[in-house]
């Protein structure tokens, strides 16, 4: 344990020289191929750094806020776009910008810029203190509750996990947003979250639902140019099709490397199909919609399409990708991982 917080505090070190560098030397270079090349080696090493962190939890997070979602705003930073452009005035916002999983509401960019009153985040502080020690009396439970697995039919243990899952990005979100609010007060943050389970079509779930943030890194980064080039080449009505199929591929790529990284083995590409095999299906439901739903010849309704939608995800997660974290033991890691970490605080104490 306390050679894990040892990697993560030189993780930490690196990669505030690694962004220090970004800010004040390849922001003054002329955007485009020029500052491309002066930040990719930043973007390299952002990407090799988590693998010092072998935990389950600290460093499959850190595969996604540093591997895939600092490099692909540094990436668009490269072109003067995405939260980085313009590089904010102080360089703590530009760290908080790069790393945090976070994205500022409209109405609060005025505060930071002086424009309007220092409102104070006090109440805001606390309630995230409880929603993450609510998040994680709930994930306790279920960690308690795996010491009786063999008891569980394996539909019962996928639905477990599928929960820890969610439960865990809740609890990592919320913890991760209390020094944002510290350090950015009178500021109010976008949700990462809009009610999933509501979700009434894959496409409101992977776009205007689930893990917003990643929607828009991967439309700016990889939908919106594609479907650009895409307009000019087989018009604009269809154009959305072979950008959507690119940015689920692309998402499964980065699945793939957060999967490589808590598994370590050589990969089999199952979570990368369950992507593909979504982008598909995305692709599908635009087809149809443009179809049969613009001209009223067909419409499901919401009570119908909503189900259908999670058990569509539920069904195929379950198939390409927990049982592969399954396979691989990663269920018994986590668990031990756990028994480690409640070890280490009696001994603290």
């Amino acid at each position: 344990m306390e050679s894990e917080l040892n990697n993560l505090i030189k993780l930490w070190v690196l990669t505030t020289f690694s962004l220090s560098y970004s800010y004040h030397i390849s922001a003054k270079i002329s955007k485009g191929f020029p500052r491309l090349v002066s930040i990719f080696p930043v973007i390299f090493l952002l990407s090799i750094l988590p693998f010092n962190i072998h935990g389950f939890h600290l460093g499959a997070a850190h595969v996604f806020v540093l591997s895939w979602m600092a490099n692909f705003k540094l990436l668009l930073f490269a072109f003067d776009r995405g939260p980085l452009s313009p590089p904010p005035e102080n360089f703590i916002l530009f760290i908080l910008a790069a790393c945090s999983p976070f994205k500022i509401k409209e109405n609060s960019v005025k505060v930071l810029k002086g424009e309007t009153p220092f409102q104070g985040n006090e109440p805001r502080v606390p309630s995230l203190i409880l929603e993450a020690v609510n998040k994680a009396s709930l994930l306790t439970l279920l960690f308690y509750s795996y010491n009786f697995k063999q008891y569980f039919h394996k539909h019962v243990l996928l639905i477990l996990y599928f929960f820890h899952t969610y439960l865990s990005i809740q609890f990592l979100l919320a913890v991760a947003a209390i020094p944002a609010q510290i350090c950015l007060p009178g500021v109010e943050l976008e949700p990462q979250f809009n009610a999933p389970v509501r979700a009434t079509s894959l496409q409101d779930f992977w776009g205007r639902r689930w893990n917003l943030r990643v929607s828009e890194a991967l439309r700016l980064t990889i939908y919106s140019p594609i479907k650009t080039i895409s307009s000019r080449v087989i018009g604009s009505r269809w154009a959305s099709l072979p950008a959507v199929f690119a940015t689920f591929v692309t998402s499964g790529f980065m699945h793939e490397l957060i999967y490589y990284h808590i598994i370590r083995k050589k990969p089999t590409w199952e979570i990368t199909w369950f992507f593909v095999l979504q982008g598909v299906l995305v692709d599908i439901e635009i087809f149809l919609k443009k179809k049969l739903v613009a001209t009223e010849k067909f419409r499901l309704h919401e009570a119908i399409s909503g189900p259908l939608v999670l058990a569509n995800i539920a069904l195929t997660a379950g198939w390409l990708s927990y049982t592969q974290l399954l396979r691989n033991g990663v269920d018994e890691k986590v668990i031990k991982e756990f028994n480690a970490i409640v070890e280490f605080f009696k001994r603290s104490t």
